[in-house]
C-alpha cells in the first residue's frame, strides 16, 4: 500500500477514535456510566455503529481508552512542570505540587465506580512506575545538591511523598492541598 494511503488510513483511524473517546467522556459525564450504550457513543460522535465496533468491543474499551490519553496528559503536565523550574529542589516542589494539584481535581471530576474500573488497567501501574521513577530522580538529584536529606534511599523518600500527598483528593481545598505539599517537602529536610 502507497505511504499516502498508509498516512491517510491513520489519521482517519485516529480521528475516529478520539470522536468516540470523547464522545464517551461527554456522555458519561452528562448521564452516569451505567447509561451510556455504543448507540449513544456512535451517535454523539457522528460514526455509525459498526465503525466504532471495528476499533472498541464495548463501552469500557472506550473508556479505558479515555483513561489512557487522560493518564497521559497528566505525566506531560508533570514533565512540563519539572522542566520549567529552576534548581533541583524546586524541580521536585513543582512536580510535588503538580501531582497534588490532579490529585485533588481529579476526585472532583470521578465517581467511585469509574475510577475502580479505569485504575485496573496496566496503563495504571506503568504511570505510577514513571511517576515514581521521576521523584526519586529529582529527589536524589535535590539530595546530592545538599538541598534535602541524604540519609534515606530516594526510593523511600520518593514513596513517602507519593503515597503522603493521595490525601490531597480528600482535602477540601487548592490551600489545603498547598500546605501538604509543604508538609511533605518538610519531611525531605534532614533533622538537625
Amino acid at each position: 500500500m502507497p505511504k499516502i494511503w498508509t498516512d491517510t488510513i491513520e489519521t482517519h483511524r485516529q480521528a475516529v477514535q478520539e470522536a468516540a473517546i470523547d464522545a464517551t467522556a461527554e456522555l458519561i459525564a452528562e448521564h452516569g456510566l451505567l447509561s451510556v450504550t455504543m448507540s449513544q457513543i456512535a451517535e454523539k460522535a457522528g460514526i455509525g455503529r459498526a465503525t466504532l465496533y471495528k476499533y472498541f468491543p464495548d463501552v469500557e474499551a472506550v473508556l479505558r481508552a479515555w483513561h489512557e490519553r487522560h493518564v497521559g496528559r497528566h505525566l506531560e503536565q508533570l514533565a512540563h512542570a519539572r522542566d520549567q523550574a529552576d534548581g533541583p529542589r524546586e524541580r521536585l516542589e513543582a512536580v510535588l505540587r503538580t501531582y497534588a494539584l490532579i490529585a485533588y481535581e481529579s476526585n472532583r471530576h470521578h465517581d467511585t465506580e469509574i475510577a475502580a474500573l479505569l485504575h485496573r488497567g496496566a496503563h495504571v501501574t506503568k504511570a505510577q512506575q514513571h511517576l515514581h521513577t521521576m521523584v526519586r530522580d529529582l529527589v536524589a538529584e535535590a539530595a546530592e545538591a545538599g538541598e534535602l536529606r541524604g540519609d534515606i534511599a530516594p526510593a523511600e523518600l520518593a514513596t513517602y511523598c507519593l503515597h503522603a500527598l493521595t490525601a490531597a483528593s480528600a482535602l477540601p481545598s487548592k490551600a489545603a492541598v498547598l500546605r501538604l505539599v509543604k508538609l511533605t517537602l518538610s519531611g525531605l529536610t534532614a533533622s538537625r
